[in-house]
């Protein structure tokens, strides 16, 4: 059975974050994956935001810093 699929907005609105901020980083990469249907259709999978919000999971701050 397949997920329903998230448009920008409604992952925007999971993420706690805006359409435009996830414009963004689809074109500078680093953003959560995303789907393309039919060349134009942007949706983003609940897996994949549930991903996304996993590998920013830190204990502390200087878990973050660049070693």
């Amino acid at each position: 059975m397949l997920e329903a699929l998230f448009t920008t907005e409604q992952a925007a609105a999971r993420l706690g974050t805006t359409k435009r901020t996830l414009e963004a980083w689809r074109y500078e990469g680093g953003g959560p994956v995303f789907v393309k249907l039919g060349g134009r259709l942007v949706r983003y999978r609940p897996c994949d935001l549930e991903s996304f919000i996993a590998a920013g999971e830190q204990t502390n701050t200087a878990a973050a810093k660049p070693q």
